[in-house]
Formats: C-alpha cells, structure tokens, sequence
C-alpha cells in the first residue's frame, strides 16, 4: 500500500478525459482544468458541459470522442450499470480504448463487477483503475477529496499526478476492486454514524434537551463525528437540502449488503439502517440530503404527525 497527502503547484500536462459531470464530476473535471490539464469532457446531458467551458474544459459529443485521445480517461458515474456501459458499451473503452491505455474509475460502484471489468480492459491493454473518493460535493469543490486507489501499482504512479488535481489524501489499498472494498466499508461507517446521531437527536428532544446545546457537548467528547458536525446541525434546523443524496446513500448500502452477501459477513446494523433509508424513499425524500433521515425519526415518534396539528 502507498499513500500521498502531498499536493502538486508543478505544471501539469497531459488529455483527461473526462466522463460524467453531476455534482462530483464537474467540480472534479473543473480542478483538473484549472491545474493545468487538457480536458476533454462528456456527459449524457450535453449542457452539463456548458459551465465548465469558462475553466477551458472541452465539449466531447460522445464517450469515443472523450476517450480517443486521452492519456488518462476518468469516470464519475451513478452506478455499476452505467460504468459496464462505458466499458463495454458501443463506442466505450473496449471498442474504443484511449490512447495512453489508462481507465480510473471513481464512481462508487461493486468491487466484483470492477474486477471484471479490470480483466477485460487489460485484455484490451488498459489498466483500470478504481479510485471512490470521500468528501462529497464540498471535498469535490476544494479538491480536498479522500481518494482510494485499487489496481496495478504501475497504473497508480503513472495517475497519481492526476488524482492530485483532486484530492488531498491518496491511498493505494491493494488490487483491483480494493478501492471499492474500502469506499463500501466508508459508508458503511458513515450510514450508521447518521443513525446513531438521528437516534440521540430524538432521544433528547423527547426529554425536552435544548439539542443545539446538546450537539454542541457531544462534539466536546469521545461521540464527536463529521456526520455530527456537519448534518446534526442541519438535522436540528429542519435543514432536508441536499449534498450528497439519500438515494446515492441508498444505492452505496445496497452495494455494501450485495458485497456482504458473497463471503458472506453478518452485517445486522448496515441492514436496519438501509430499511430507514428506504422509508426515507418512500416518503419522497430520496433527493433530499443524508441528514433528511431524521425525518424517518420525526415520523417514528409521531413528531411529524403532532407537527401537522398544530
């Protein structure tokens, strides 16, 4: 394992390109930009591509076009189904491979289907590489993201100049699918820290405890948290507007019980959390951010209902 926190002001040089532009992806296209890359960038929604020609990033009208000429192609994507379609889709990298023979995929996706996809594109000379990242919109805007790197050790040198136009704690974790692992492992961590915080929240506000007080102590102690910082604030506020999805946390869960499934690993906690998560999908919140999960509390202890009355 290899690791990097050390940023770069040398001139960079070299073709990304780049695929996918939501909330992560563009932010991440637009620093690559900015330190000096070449970027070539597609999106299924060709506007999203508007926005970041000011930062000199490049409109590519299909995947092949992003692709042809890159040294380095970088994906952002939904999900595993969308990332299958830029590898083996028509005009994707097996049909189309980059120029300099190198695929990191940063989405967050399922390690097994990244390996077989690893497989397939050395076959056709690309090294894939898997590279989830932590720290949401806001690590993606400052180029502040944790980015965990799986896949050949060679690949990894030669991306690692790259990843630093985005990142700010770089870790290779081991093979193919390894960066995945981790990621999956991250949120598994991170969906439970918002339920233990929404638990304590109700818990408080049903003895009557001033919770913005109460937050404000826990974040003193050994219980203090990211997750309780940053969404316990919002929690209390009301505030449901949206960093990184409940959907997106939705989908990372499933991902994280379909990989518990294979081996298998017993993982109670990360199942009852995904059902809340799914009561959050049921009731519309699906676009609202993580800390709209407390909402599934305000609905549990007939706070949201007393809400409604008044």
């Amino acid at each position: 394992m290899s690791h990097s926190t050390i940023s770069t002001t040398a001139t960079a040089s070299g073709t990304v390109g780049f695929l996918g532009l939501g909330v992560m992806g563009r932010e991440m296209a637009r620093n690559l930009a900015q330190a000096g890359f070449l970027v070539r960038a597609y999106d299924v929604l060709p506007a999203a591509v508007e926005p970041l020609t000011a930062y000199g990033v490049e409109a590519a009208r299909d995947v092949g076009g992003a692709v042809r000429d890159a040294d380095i192609v970088i994906s952002m994507l939904p999900d595993t189904p969308q990332v299958e379609d830029v590898v083996r889709g028509s005009g994707g990298l097996l049909a189309c491979p980059p120029r300099g023979g190198l695929y990191v995929d940063m989405s967050t996706i399922a390690p097994d289907a990244t390996r077989r996809m690893s497989q397939a594109l050395a076959a056709a000379g690309v090294t894939m590489l898997d590279a989830p990242v932590s720290g949401g919109p806001v690590g993606a805007k400052n180029a502040a993201l944790s980015i965990m790197v799986g896949g050949d050790a060679e690949g990894f040198a030669r991306a690692e100049p790259f990843l630093r136009a985005m990142g700010t704690t770089i870790n290779h974790v081991g093979l193919s699918g390894a960066g995945q692992t981790v990621k999956l492992c991250n949120q598994l961590i991170c969906g439970i820290n918002i339920q233990a915080i929404c638990e304590a929240l109700a818990l408080g506000r049903a003895y009557g405890i001033d919770l913005d007080q109460m937050r404000q102590v826990l974040l003193g102690g050994s219980a203090a948290s990211w997750m309780l910082d940053k969404l316990g604030a919002a929690m209390i506020a009301g505030d449901t507007s949206a960093g990184f999805r409940i959907d997106l946390m939705m989908k990372d869960l499933r991902l994280v019980l379909e990989a518990a499934q294979k081996r298998p690993v017993p993982l109670p906690a990360t199942a009852l959390v995904a059902t809340q998560y799914q009561d959050a999908q049921a009731h519309g919140e699906g676009s609202h951010g993580n800390q709209a999960l407390f909402k599934v509390y305000d609905r549990m202890t007939g706070r949201e209902t007393a809400d409604a009355t008044k």
